[in-house]
């Protein structure tokens, strides 16, 4: 078992505005680990999110006293799957095999709890590939009738109702603070979860957000109902793909405003009812979204255009592309209200070592208005990685207060 006594260790804790820090974990990484929890609380987080859902994953696990490999075989659920919740549900959470229990969550959320560590559930919503080879008719399907069977597509109303199934049974298992709502909407061309051989086509941003667009049976029902002629649009699509021309708006041409409602509607609506029952099980609970104000933006981070909603408290960007990161905070900054919170999710085991290029990284950062940062992950970065959680901890409370 690796020593842990040189590992930065954070006391500064959140004070008044200073930015929140929070953690991200799976169960397994406080299962059989009785010093898991102490190091994250010694990293001065405000919270963990800790997966309740996850999808298929094949982990490194540095600091576990057991193992240093695990394999998630399946999307699975770590809370208890009661048959009285999922009875006549056609879409049902699978179980894990490769954990002590079908309830790993509750015994890692007490050993957090027992050293002051608040804890929030992440829950992957429609990025489940176990679900999507059952039941093919439901997943995301491009322009060229390919399945990608990791994406549930919620413009279905089996997969609107396995979410919000899903939410109210994690939330009736556990007593968290907040929720973390990951792939909250139609996933797209990315984030597949097997071994990728797609970078070979050479398909740029615009090529890829094509291949995004969805054309199961629910979502091509909605575009002709919006007045769109699907056929004409497969043909667009097809050929914006294979041409690689300019940005996605013009590829679509006059077809792109109705698909932008179309697109942004679904996630909309997924968004509202998942809200909606969170509120109504857990009115106190906290709610963060994973989110882009990109109209298009598909996968773990949809898009909220063109207006967030009620009810939710804070919306986190994705800057594991660090270049990109303050425009995806400043655009998030712009969208939603002020008594919002946004944040930036943030990849640590790469670009993040540098203690001068961090420091300026993070004054960008805080300047476009980032009033959180979620730190990945606890339980799959080595030492050096917590070492630089705990730089990034305190070097943005100690930035937010110049």
């Amino acid at each position: 078992m690796p020593v842990e006594d040189d590992m930065t260790t954070t006391t500064a804790r959140r004070t008044g505005t200073s930015p929140r820090a929070v953690g991200y974990a799976y169960p397994w990484d406080y299962d059989g680990d009785p010093a898991a929890a102490e190091r994250s609380r010694r990293l001065g987080l405000d919270s963990v999110a800790l997966a309740a859902t996850y999808h298929a994953t094949r982990a490194g696990t540095p600091w576990h006293p057991d193992h240093r490999v695990l394999e998630a075989q399946w999307a699975a659920c770590y809370v208890p799957v009661l048959e009285s919740v999922w009875r006549g549900h056609r879409l049902v959470p699978l179980e894990p095999t490769w954990t002590t229990s079908g309830n790993s969550f509750t015994p890692a959320e007490q050993r957090l709890t027992d050293q002051g560590v608040a804890v929030e559930e992440w829950i992957v919503l429609t990025h489940n590939l176990a679900l999507g080879r059952r039941h093919p008719d439901l997943v995301v399907r491009n322009a060229f009738d390919d399945a990608y069977p990791y994406g549930l597509c919620p413009a279905a109303d089996d997969v609107q109702e396995y979410c919000a199934t899903l939410v109210e049974a994690v939330l009736d298992a556990t007593s968290v603070s907040g929720v973390v709502l990951e792939s909250c909407g139609p996933m797209g061309f990315d984030h597949a979860g097997q071994h990728e051989k797609t970078e070979f086509a050479g398909w740029d941003e615009e090529r890829r957000a094509l291949l995004s667009l969805c054309f199961c049976r629910a979502c091509t029902d909605r575009y002709a109902a919006a007045g769109i002629d699907v056929e004409r649009l497969t043909t667009v699509v097809r050929e914006g793909v294979d041409a690689g021309r300019g940005p996605l708006g013009e590829s679509l041409g006059s077809l792109a405003p109705v698909m932008a409602e179309v697109r942004t509607g679904i996630a909309t609506e997924l968004r509202t009812l998942l809200v909606d029952r969170v509120r109504a099980v857990a009115p106190d609970t906290r709610i963060t979204l994973h989110a882009s104000a990109d109209p298009w933006a598909t996968g773990s981070f949809p898009t909220v255009m063109p207006a967030l909603g009620e009810g939710v408290d804070a919306v986190i960007a994705s800057c594991w592309d660090v270049a990109g990161g303050a425009g995806r905070i400043r655009g998030l900054r712009e969208l939603v209200p002020a008594d919002v919170a946004v944040g930036a999710y943030l990849r640590l085991d790469r670009d993040w070592r540098e203690g001068g290029a961090t420091r300026t990284r993070l004054r960008k950062y805080i300047d476009a208005g980032m009033r959180e940062v979620h730190l990945y992950h606890l339980g799959l970065l080595g030492r050096e990685g917590l070492r630089t959680m705990g730089r990034v901890v305190d070097s943005t409370r100690e930035l937010a207060r110049l």
